[in-house]
C-alpha cells in the first residue's frame, strides 16, 4: 500500500484551513466594518446608526464606515446587506419598518431567520398627535368630535408609515374618518401643520416637541404605553381612551445569515457596552429614544416576532394583510 507523505508545509496549510473559521472569529475585527442605513442620512434608523459606529468604533479598534443605502423602504439596504459574506464587516442598521413591509410589500426575504441578529440599538421614539396651535382642540376627544361633524385632515409620512397607520388606527377605534395627506417624511408632514395645510398629524417627537415649545403646533397625545420620561406633561393616547395606541419605532443591528455566532457574540458584547455609555444616552435622548436593558440577539428576535403579529393587526385595519416573501 501507497504512503502519503506530507511535508510540513503541507501539514501546516491542512491545519490553516480547518481552523480558518474560529481563527477569523479570534482576530476579528482585523479591517473596518460597514454599518448599511437602508434609510436616507439624517433619518431615524440614520443618526442612532452612526451614533452606534461611532461608540462601538472606539471600543473595537477599527473604524466604522456608515453607508445610506435608501430605496424601497428599506428593502435596498437590507438586500445588499443579505448578498454580502457573512463575516461581521457587512452589517444592517434594521428598523420598524422591516416589520412593517412585511404586510404591505412583496419582501425578498424573511427579516429574522435570513439575519443573523445582534441586538436593539434603540427603543422608540413614538408619534405624537400634534395640531395647529391656531386650532381649539386640547385632546384627542375633542378632535374626534370634531372630526364627525367637519372634515378634519392629517399629514402623514406616506402609505404604510407609521403616521399613516397611526391615523388609520384612529379611524377605526374612533369610527371616524380623517383624511390623510401624504408628505415626503414626518418633518413636512409637522410644517403643514404650522403652516394649516392640515388640521393635524402623528409625527415623531424630534418634529413635535420643538414646535410645541416654539408654539407652532400643539402637542395633544404621544402613542406610546407610558408617558415620556423627557415630556411627562403629554398624556398618552391609552390615557385618553385609546388602549394598546403603540406607534413606536426602533432600530437594531444584524448580519447577513449564517454568520459564525462567535463573531455575533462579540458585536453584540461591544454594540452592548456602546449603547449603555453615558455619551451614547446623552445624544439619543433629544431624539426621544431610549435603550433596552436585557439585550440578546434572543430577545432582539422576540420582540420582533411580537412586533410582526402586532403590525399584522395594525394593517388589517386598512385592509393590508401579510403578502408572500418573494425568494
Amino acid at each position: 500500500m501507497a504512503t502519503r507523505r506530507f511535508t510540513p508545509v503541507a501539514f501546516s496549510l491542512l491545519i490553516g484551513v480547518g481552523l480558518a473559521p474560529h481563527a477569523s472569529a479570534q482576530n476579528y475585527p482585523s479591517r473596518p466594518i460597514t454599518f448599511v442605513v437602508p434609510f436616507a442620512a439624517g433619518g431615524l434608523s440614520d443618526v442612532p446608526g452612526r451614533l452606534l459606529a461611532d461608540e462601538m468604533q472606539k471600543r473595537m479598534g477599527q473604524s466604522i464606515v456608515v453607508e445610506n443605502r435608501p430605496g424601497a423602504s428599506g428593502v435596498t439596504g437590507a438586500s445588499a446587506v443579505l448578498r454580502a459574506e457573512p463575516n461581521g464587516y457587512t452589517l444592517l442598521v434594521n428598523a420598524l419598518a422591516d416589520v412593517q413591509n412585511l404586510h404591505y410589500l412583496s419582501v425578498p426575504y424573511d427579516p429574522i431567520k435570513d439575519f443573523a441578529l445582534i441586538g436593539m440599538v434603540t427603543d422608540g421614539p413614538p408619534v405624537v398627535l400634534i395640531v395647529n396651535a391656531n386650532l381649539p382642540y386640547k385632546s384627542v376627544a375633542e378632535i374626534v368630535a370634531a372630526a364627525k361633524t367637519k372634515k378634519i385632515s392629517f399629514g402623514t409620512s406616506g402609505p404604510a408609515t407609521s403616521p399613516a397607520i397611526a391615523v388609520t388606527q384612529l379611524n377605526a377605534l374612533a369610527k371616524t374618518n380623517i383624511v390623510q395627506v401624504p408628505y415626503r417624511g414626518s418633518g413636512p408632514a409637522a410644517a403643514a401643520v404650522v403652516t394649516g395645510e392640515v388640521d393635524g398629524a402623528f409625527v415623531f417627537y424630534s418634529n413635535a416637541r420643538p414646535m410645541h415649545e416654539g408654539g407652532k403646533v400643539r402637542a395633544v397625545a404621544v402613542a406610546s404605553p407610558q408617558r415620556m420620561a423627557s415630556w411627562p406633561e403629554i398624556p398618552t393616547m391609552s390615557e385618553q381612551g385609546f388602549a394598546d395606541f403603540d406607534h413606536r419605532g426602533f432600530v437594531g443591528l444584524a448580519a447577513p445569515g449564517k454568520t459564525p455566532t462567535s463573531i455575533v457574540n462579540v458585536l453584540n458584547k461591544h454594540l452592548n457596552d456602546s449603547i449603555k455609555s453615558e455619551s451614547f444616552r446623552r445624544r439619543i435622548e433629544p431624539l426621544g429614544m431610549t435603550v433596552p436593558t436585557d439585550n440578546t440577539p434572543e430577545t432582539f428576535a422576540t420582540y420582533m416576532r411580537k412586533e410582526i403579529v402586532r403590525q399584522a393587526a395594525l394593517a388589517k385595519l386598512s385592509g393590508h394583510a401579510p403578502l408572500e416573501q418573494q425568494k
